[in-house]
């Protein structure tokens, strides 16, 4: 089993810290990465010092203007749902708390609502 490494810890923790107005994030280990959740909500992904938020075609556009790349938890594998978060954003704490509070929105918004069952 991997040791995790005491830096992405640390840096889990100072993106907790940013966000601890927001409401309930919690945050759990996932396929290697760790995920952060909100209410329930599953908007960023935490990986080797970097955070990931949820995107949509929109708020894309932003993220690549800023330089930012999607998540990619292997060579082969991409994750275009889920973008870098730029530093600046990242270090101002209200400001990151409106970034992830539109990926929460994001991640809401793209849930499909269950089928209803239908009485017979």
């Amino acid at each position: 089993m991997t040791k995790k490494r005491p830096a992405d810890e640390s840096f889990r923790q100072f993106v907790h810290d940013q966000l601890e107005d927001m409401g309930d994030v919690q945050g759990g280990s996932m396929f290697g990465a760790y995920g952060l959740y909100c209410d329930e909500i599953f908007f960023a992904i935490v990986n080797q010092g970097r955070l990931y938020f949820k995107v949509d075609e929109e708020s894309k556009v932003i993220y690549e203007n800023a330089g930012m790349e999607p998540f990619r938890p292997t060579e082969k594998m991409t994750l275009k749902s889920y973008y870098e978060v730029p530093v600046d954003v990242l270090e101002n704490a209200d400001k990151l708390k409106d970034w992830a509070r539109h990926a929460v929105a994001v991640q809401r918004a793209g849930k499909k609502p269950k089928p209803r069952k239908r009485g017979g």
